[in-house]
């Protein structure tokens, strides 16, 4: 059964946009100085005829994505070239429905050819995983939503519900085994918070290589007006909740990064923490023995730890490690395994208590996957990308729409704060942190509110061919 109001993808225009950080970034075992956000620019049509644009923003954050051996470039240029067929593929779908129907549909069954056929085409190079292949798909599905909304006038999260979808959750999810739940007549608007709010908790990225205090400092460090110092950071920003990224394969190390962010924060009035071990650790008790030592020795910093993000391998299905340990300790969220709801069940079902959401896993991907945690007790995140530019929008109205244990990470201000220079004339309060907190007031109107007209796009690179 169709609606009117049911749109296909007709056109893609691809734009990359090179962005380098003032400071290097560390995930996992690499660090990066560069990123390509990639851009898209979607037209949607309706059976009456009517078109609307949308646009879609993602980094292709490579060694997120793809953790490998493998040249950063070569993993680069594969992302970016994948980008290209999917706007290809993305125009031609003929598919129809609302975004959520259109981007599920990509996803199960275009998505997992797609990426088969160009792993196929790299001939003796390492295949780009599936997480790439999402990572690339997400600016399309966002472009898509935002696009709808525009058609119809209205902003997309007012249309996640019965009067625009045809299909249910139902018709998307299943309950996990066992469980008291039903997704019968349910949308994922009877999962969002009763009220957007307009200010949001923001969480700053302590990376692995940021200096703390100034016996870290190298002599390399940029001197551009921003701050470069963690206290800096702190009084600049009056921040109140710091996200640690640590190593996971050196206890030493991470206790004690841990132990000195801790005392700072302490000392500044930071209220929260988090530790993030990026995929790096395959033994629970790893995790548990550094727990431990916190609760015995260092128990204030301990309570201030509200929960432990992804230690372990992002492949759930190779690597079941049963997580219960940990999670009896502190909250536990899937990060770089939460690829879909599926995965979220696998990881409920081995002990994860938590998801974090990423609107890079594309958002239909997202709200399904927020849907089927909910609905099943779990606690939810929404974890940054870095987002800069129109990257940072629908990932903050997930946030705020989703009901988090604490606000939203975002840390694009830390690493290039000036690649958002322009979006921040229109939306200054989402581009800086101040008592704390992301401002969302500004986002409003249609699709995703990026209010682009003001912005402008006289400033992007000539498309991609």
């Amino acid at each position: 059964m169709s609606k009117p109001t049911d749109i296909r993808c007709t056109s893609a225009t691809l734009y990359f946009l090179p962005v380098h950080t003032r400071m290097p970034l560390k995930f996992g075992g690499e660090t990066v100085s560069y990123v390509t956000c990639a851009r898209v620019r979607v037209t949607v049509r309706d059976a009456q005829g009517r078109e609307a644009e949308g646009w879609g923003e993602t980094p292709l954050s490579v060694t997120w994505v793809w953790p490998s051996a493998l040249s950063y470039e070569a993993r680069h240029d594969a992302m970016k070239e994948f980008c290209r067929r999917l706007g290809v593929a993305w125009a031609k779908f003929p598919a129809t429905g609302h975004p959520m129907e259109v981007g599920y549909d990509f996803q199960e069954h275009e998505l997992p050819r797609l990426l088969a056929e160009f792993n196929a085409s790299r001939t003796g190079l390492e295949p780009m995983p599936w997480l790439g292949a999402l990572v690339c798909c997400s600016l399309f599905d966002l472009a898509v939503h935002d696009a709808y909304g525009n058609l119809h006038g209205v902003p997309i999260y007012a249309t996640y519900t019965a009067p625009w979808m045809t299909r249910t959750l139902a018709d998307f999810l299943t309950p996990a085994a066992g469980a008291d739940v039903s997704f019968a007549g349910k949308f994922p608007a009877d999962f969002f918070v009763a009220k957007r709010p307009d200010r949001l908790r923001a969480w700053h990225l302590v990376g692995g290589v940021d200096p703390i205090d100034a016996s870290e400092l190298t002599g390399k460090e940029p001197n551009d007006g921003y701050p470069v110092l963690l206290r800096d950071w702190i009084q600049r920003d009056g921040l109140k909740c710091l996200k640690i990224k640590l190593r996971g394969t050196d206890a030493a190390w991470d206790h004690a990064r841990t132990v000195k962010i801790g005392q700072m924060a302490i000392e500044e009035g930071v209220e929260w923490l988090t530790a993030d071990f990026n995929c790096t650790v395959h033994e629970p008790a790893y995790v548990n023995e550094i727990l431990d030592r916190l609760r015995d020795e260092e128990p204030r910093i301990y309570g201030m730890l509200l929960y432990v993000e992804q230690p372990f391998p992002y492949d759930l299905e190779k690597h079941r490690i049963a997580t219960h340990s940990v999670s009896a300790r502190k909250p536990l969220f899937l990060d770089e395994s939460a690829h879909d709801w599926k995965h979220v069940a696998l990881g409920r079902a081995l002990g994860w208590s938590g998801v974090a959401l990423k609107t890079c896993k594309t958002q239909t991907g997202a709200l399904l996957s927020l849907c089927w945690a909910k609905a099943h007790g779990m606690t939810l995140m929404v974890q940054d990308l870095t987002n800069p530019m129109l990257a940072q929008v629908p990932h903050v109205l997930l946030a705020a729409h989703a009901g988090t244990i604490m606000g939203v990470e975002t840390n694009a201000m830390q690493f290039y704060p000036e690649a958002s220079r322009l979006e921040a004339t229109v939306h200054p309060g989402l581009y800086q942190r101040r008592g704390g907190e992301v401002d969302l007031s500004t986002l409003g109107g249609s699709g995703f509110g990026y209010r682009l007209k003001e912005i402008g796009t006289e400033h992007l690179p000539a498309p991609e061919p």
